[in-house]
C-alpha cells in the first residue's frame, strides 16, 4: 500500500487526535428528512493528501465526524477490479508518465477524443509500481514521497473500514464499450460490503441497478455536472432533467449538484438569490447534495474566505438546508453542522479570548475607516483598535501605516509629488507620510481596501475597495463611546522616537490629550490599552491613568531570557507577539510550538497574537485551509488571550460554539492541531530545507532611551 515509514508517521499523527466522538447537531433542519446534513468527504482528505489514497482516507476517519461519508469514484480495470481514483485518466493524480512502458491512448468519452493513460489498459497488479500523487498543483505535494499506491474499492473498505460508503459511477457507458461492466462490479461488490450511496450522471446506469440492488440499504443519486452537457445513456441535457425532478425520482431517491446550482454567483463573484431547486426537490421527494467545496479556492465575496460561512449558506439560511456536502475538506462541514449550525445571534460565549480587530474589519472594508469600525463592531468584536498617525498639523487619526501610499490613493492625487525617503521608517525606498499632508489635505483622500494576497489571485471585497472615510482619533474614541457591545478600545503608536526627534511632534501628548477630552481617563465602561514596539512610548503612559500597556514584539522569537520578561513587566501590562512566534513554521509546515506564550503566562502577563486573517494561504497547511481550525489551535492549543484579526466575524463566532469546554468529549474536528505532527509524515527528498533557529529575546531588545521632549 505504501513504505513503512509513513504508515508509521501516519499512525503517529492519528495517535494524536482525538477518539471520533461526535457533537448532537441542533434542529431544526430544513432537510428533506429533518436529519442534520451529511458530510461527503471527496475521495477522504483530498485537500491535503493524494485524492483517494490511504492516508486522505484515514484521516478523514478520525479527524472529522464519525457519519462521514467517504467518496470513492470506481474505475475499471482491464481485469474488471474497481478502483478509488478520482478521473478516469491516471495521469494528474500518479507517476504514472514516469514509469509506464505504454504510450498514452486515444480514447472517445462521451463524444469527446481524450488522450492519457487508462486504467482500463492495465491489469490490476500491474498499477501496483505506480503511486498516487496530489492532482492539485496549488496544494502541497510534500506528501508525493509517501509512495501512496492505487487503492481497490476492496482494498480501501478492508483497510479504512468506512462506516458510510458513497460509490460515485461516472463513466458506465464508456466502460460497457470496451466490455466491463459497472453493474457487475457494484453488485458483486454489494455482497461483500454495505455501499450506502450510488451515484452516477448516466439514468440509464441507475435505472439498470435500482432493478437489481436493495435500496432500502442503498441510496441512488444522480449526478448532475454542466447543464448544458449531456447525459450519453439517455442523449437528453442535463438542464432537460432540472426541469423534471419527477422523472428523476422514478429512478433516484436524491441528485447531487455543482454548488452553484443552488447559490449562484455573477461575474464578478457576488452571490445572487438562491434557486428554488433545493424547496423544488425536496416537493419531489428528492434529496439534494451540493459538490465542489474546497476550503482553498475563492470563495464568493459575500463569504469574506471564511469557508465555515459558506457552509452555514446551505444549511442554516432559515429558508432550506441541503441534505449533504460532498468536500475536500470535511473537517470544516463536520464542525459547521454540529458546532456552528443554529447558533443565532444570542449564543453564549464558550470561549473567553478576547477579539481584537485589526484596523476594524479591514478584510471587508478599507481599513481604520468608519465602515470599518461599524462592521467590526457589527461582527461582535471586543476590542476595537486605532493605529495613531499625526498630520503636518498635528491632528491625530487612525490609519493603517504612517506611510499613506500603503491605504490610500494618495499617488494618484496631487500629493503624488510629496515623495520622500525616510530610512528611519523605510529602510530602502521611499513614501508619501502623514505628517507630509495636513488633516484636511489627508480627507481629501480616497480609503484603499488592501488585498495582501493578491499575488495568489485572492482579492478582498471589490464593491468596498474605497468605501468608507477616515477618522481622526477624537471620532474613532466617539464611536467606541457610542457602541454598547465593545469591552475597549486599542490605541497603537509607533514612530514616536522619529517624530519627536526629527519634526518636533509628540504623539503621545497628542494620543493622551484626545483620551482627556474625551474623558477616557476618567471612565471605567471601557478598557483603554495602548501598544506599542517601544518601551519608551509605554513609559510616558505609565502613572498617569489606568490603561492597559500593552508591549508588542515586532520580530520572530523562539522564547525569552529570564531578564528581558523581568524588564518587559516593569513598563507593560501585557504581550503581542506574532502567530510564528508561538507555532513556527518552515514552508507553511508548523515546525513545532515554542514556550513563548509558557513564559510570558509565568509573569502574569496576557497573550495577545496577531494577524489573523481568513485567506488559506495565511495558514499553515496544519490548519487543514480553515481559519477556524487555526484560531482554535491558538485559543485551545496555546491558550492565549486575544486574537487580533482583520476579520471579527469569524473569531466571535467561534467562541460561541458548543463543541468547546466539552473536556475529554471534544470531537476531534474541535481539538487543536498537533505542532509538527503533519511535517512528520514527510518523507526526507521531500522536506523542506532547515532553517536556522529563531533568535531568544534579551534584555538589550527591550529596553530603549526615554522619548525626546518636544
Amino acid at each position: 500500500m505504501c513504505n513503512a515509514r509513513p504508515l508509521l508517521s501516519l499512525c503517529l499523527l492519528l495517535s494524536l487526535v482525538l477518539a471520533s466522538v461526535s457533537v448532537q447537531p441542533q434542529g431544526p433542519w430544513l432537510t428533506l428528512n429533518g436529519k442534520s446534513p451529511v458530510v461527503i468527504a471527496h475521495g477522504g482528505f483530498s485537500g491535503i493528501f493524494p485524492d483517494s489514497s490511504y492516508a486522505a482516507y484515514k484521516f478523514t476517519s478520525v479527524a472529522t465526524s464519525p457519519n462521514t461519508v467517504l467518496w470513492c469514484d470506481v474505475q475499471l480495470t482491464k481485469d474488471g477490479i474497481g478502483i478509488c481514483f478520482p478521473d478516469i485518466r491516471l495521469d494528474n493524480g500518479t507517476d504514472i508518465n514516469e514509469f509506464s512502458r505504454n504510450k498514452p491512448k486515444t480514447y472517445l468519452v462521451n463524444g469527446k477524443s481524450i488522450t492519457g493513460w487508462f486504467p482500463l489498459d492495465y491489469k490490476f497488479k500491474q498499477l501496483s509500481i505506480f503511486s498516487v500523487r496530489q492532482g492539485v498543483f496549488s496544494r502541497t505535494n510534500k506528501f508525493d514521497g509517501n509512495a501512496f499506491s492505487i487503492l481497490s474499492v476492496d482494498q480501501m473498505i478492508k483497510e479504512i473500514k468506512p462506516k458510510n460508503l458513497w460509490l460515485n459511477i461516472q463513466h458506465d457507458s464508456f466502460f460497457t464499450k470496451h466490455n466491463l461492466s459497472m453493474t457487475n462490479f457494484v453488485l458483486s461488490l454489494s455482497e461483500r460490503a454495505v455501499i450506502n450511496y450510488i451515484s452516477s450522471p448516466e439514468m440509464a446506469f441507475l435505472n439498470n441497478i435500482k432493478q437489481k440492488i436493495n435500496t432500502t440499504v442503498t441510496k441512488l443519486v444522480f449526478r448532475f455536472p454542466a447543464q448544458n452537457e449531456v447525459d450519453p445513456s439517455s442523449n437528453r441535457t442535463y438542464d432537460f432533467f432540472l426541469r423534471n425532478l419527477k422523472l428523476i425520482k422514478t429512478f433516484a431517491s436524491g441528485i447531487i449538484v455543482p454548488k452553484s446550482y443552488i447559490w449562484p454567483t455573477n461575474t464578478k463573484s457576488y452571490l445572487l438569490p438562491h434557486t428554488s431547486l433545493v424547496l423544488d426537490a425536496h416537493k419531489e421527494g428528492l434529496e439534494v447534495y451540493a459538490s465542489e467545496f474546497m476550503n482553498d479556492v475563492p470563495l464568493s465575496y459575500n463569504y469574506s474566505h471564511d469557508p465555515v460561512a459558506e457552509y452555514l449558506n446551505f444549511f442554516d439560511n432559515g429558508k432550506f438546508s441541503v441534505d449533504g456536502v460532498l468536500s475536500d475538506f470535511p473537517i470544516t462541514p463536520s464542525a459547521a453542522i454540529e458546532c456552528f449550525a443554529h447558533l443565532g445571534n444570542n449564543a453564549t460565549k464558550q470561549a473567553k479570548p478576547l477579539v481584537i480587530s485589526k484596523c476594524g474589519a479591514s478584510g471587508d472594508y478599507p481599513g481604520c475607516t468608519d465602515k470599518a469600525y461599524a462592521k467590526a463592531i457589527n461582527d461582535g468584536v471586543d476590542v476595537l483598535d486605532c493605529p495613531v498617525q499625526l498630520s503636518k498639523d498635528g491632528i491625530p487619526f487612525c490609519l493603517t501605516s504612517i506611510n499613506l501610499l500603503s491605504s490610500t490613493n494618495v499617488a494618484n492625487s496631487s500629493f503624488s509629488n510629496f515623495k520622500m525617503s525616510v530610512p528611519q521608517i523605510i529602510e530602502n525606498g521611499t513614501g508619501i507620510f502623514s505628517f507630509n499632508l495636513t488633516w484636511d489635505d489627508v480627507q481629501k483622500l480616497k480609503p484603499v481596501l488592501l488585498s495582501p494576497y493578491s499575488s495568489f489571485t485572492l482579492y478582498r471585497n471589490p464593491a468596498n475597495i474605497n468605501e468608507g472615510r477616515f477618522v481622526s482619533l477624537s471620532d474613532f474614541l466617539a464611536i467606541a463611546k457610542n457602541s454598547s457591545s465593545l469591552t475597549g478600545i486599542m490605541i497603537s503608536i509607533e514612530h514616536a522616537p522619529y517624530l519627536a526627534e526629527e519634526l518636533s511632534l509628540s504623539v503621545t501628548d497628542a494620543v493622551g490629550s484626545a483620551l482627556s477630552k474625551a474623558g477616557f481617563d476618567k471612565q471605567t465602561a471601557l478598557k483603554v490599552m495602548i501598544q506599542s514596539t517601544h518601551s519608551s512610548v509605554l513609559k510616558e503612559f505609565q502613572g498617569k491613568n489606568n490603561y492597559e500597556l500593552v508591549y508588542r514584539i515586532d520580530e520572530q522569537i523562539r522564547s525569552f531570557d529570564d531578564l528581558s520578561l523581568k524588564d518587559i513587566k516593569k513598563f507593560a501590562h501585557s504581550v503581542t507577539v506574532d502567530k510564528s512566534s508561538i507555532y513556527p513554521d518552515n514552508m507553511l509546515f508548523l515546525t513545532g510550538a515554542t514556550d513563548v506564550v509558557k513564559k510570558i503566562h509565568s509573569h502574569k502577563l496576557p497573550v495577545y497574537v496577531q494577524t489573523f486573517s481568513n485567506e488559506f494561504v495565511s495558514q499553515a497547511w496544519d490548519f487543514l485551509s480553515d481559519p477556524t481550525v487555526e484560531i482554535n489551535s491558538y485559543v485551545m492549543g496555546a491558550k492565549v488571550d486575544g486574537i487580533i484579526t482583520e476579520f471579527p466575524k469569524t473569531t466571535a463566532r467561534y467562541r460561541s460554539n458548543r463543541c468547546l469546554g466539552l473536556g475529554d468529549n471534544t470531537p476531534p474536528y474541535m481539538s487543536p492541531v498537533e505542532p509538527g505532527s503533519l511535517m512528520e509524515l514527510i518523507t526526507p527528498p521531500y522536506m523542506p530545507p532547515a532553517e536556522s533557529p529563531d533568535p531568544i529575546l534579551v534584555s538589550g531588545d527591550v529596553v530603549e532611551p526615554p522619548l525626546s521632549s518636544v
